[in-house]
């Protein structure tokens, strides 16, 4: 498995609104561009740093995994995400590592990627997201 770089680190907010203030008027961060994801009643921002992107997460039910995170630990980091060559690829190696996996098959997330979460039993309590990108993607 290759990964190529880290891309992104999400943060999970009650209020995108808020953290728009912070990154573009505080930081100085331009967004890059906002995007919806109705089947996962989530919205979210994305804010580039190098190579690596700043993703703000902001859920509309109360019943997504974003929501249901904030409940338990607030707001703040949520996962990181690590690009990959090959997604289906990677999963098979983990698996056959005895990695336990959230997501056996990739899903579609962010920008059109194919996604996939290594669940954070395996991974010292922290949210790990696979992500390929397409050659088309939004970066």
């Amino acid at each position: 498995m290759k990964f190529k770089r880290v891309e992104h680190v999400a943060i999970a907010v009650k209020s995108m609104e808020k953290m728009r203030d912070i990154f573009e008027n505080k930081l100085g961060i331009e967004m890059e561009y906002e995007e919806d994801l109705p089947h996962y009643n989530t919205k979210l921002a994305m804010y580039p740093i190098g190579e690596t992107y700043l993703e703000v997460l902001e859920s509309s039910s109360p019943d997504t995994e974003t929501s249901k995170w904030i409940e338990e630990h607030g707001e703040g980091l949520f996962h990181i995400c690590l690009e990959v060559d090959d997604i289906d690829g990677a999963l098979v190696e983990l698996k056959g590592k005895g990695v336990k996996l959230i997501d056996e098959t990739p899903r579609i997330g962010h920008g059109g990627a194919r996604i996939a979460f290594l669940h954070p039993e395996a991974t010292g309590n922290l949210l790990i997201e696979l992500a390929e990108i397409p050659a088309d993607g939004h970066h």
